[in-house]
Order: C-alpha cells, then structure tokens, then sequence
C-alpha cells in the first residue's frame, strides 16, 4: 500500500472513531437525561397516587354520612 492510502485510511478511521466517540457522549448525556425525567415522573406519580386515595377516602367518608343521615331520617 502507498503511504497517501494508509494516512487517507487512518484520517478516515480517526473521523470514524470521532464520530463514535461523540454519539456516545450524546447516548450518555440523552441516558442521563432520561434517567432524571423518569425519577421526577415517579415522583409525581406517587403524589397523584397518594392525592387520589386521599380523595377516595373523603368521598367515601362523605357517602357514609349522607347514609348514616338517610337512615335518621
């Protein structure tokens, strides 16, 4: 092989290995990213979880009395 076709083959693998090292920086920082929305998603689900059991109980302690009052009456 001539010396041209080597250099020419090892800038083109050195902009290869760029390019794989830059897209898996960007695969990594996307990851993390991910990561961070699905904890705040988590979070939030469990407060909405909470939030409706909380409302659950009200309406069922609210039916209660509106039976409790039914039957006094």
């Amino acid at each position: 092989m001539d010396r041209p076709d080597v250099l020419a083959q090892l800038r083109a693998l050195t902009a290869r290995i760029d390019a794989l090292v830059d897209r898996a920086q960007k695969l990594s920082d996307e990851n993390r990213s991910l990561r961070h929305q699905h904890e705040q998603i988590s979070g939030e689900r469990s407060q909405l979880l909470a939030k409706n059991e909380q409302a659950r109980s009200r309406v069922e302690a609210m039916i209660a009395r509106l039976k409790s009052l039914e039957q006094h009456t």
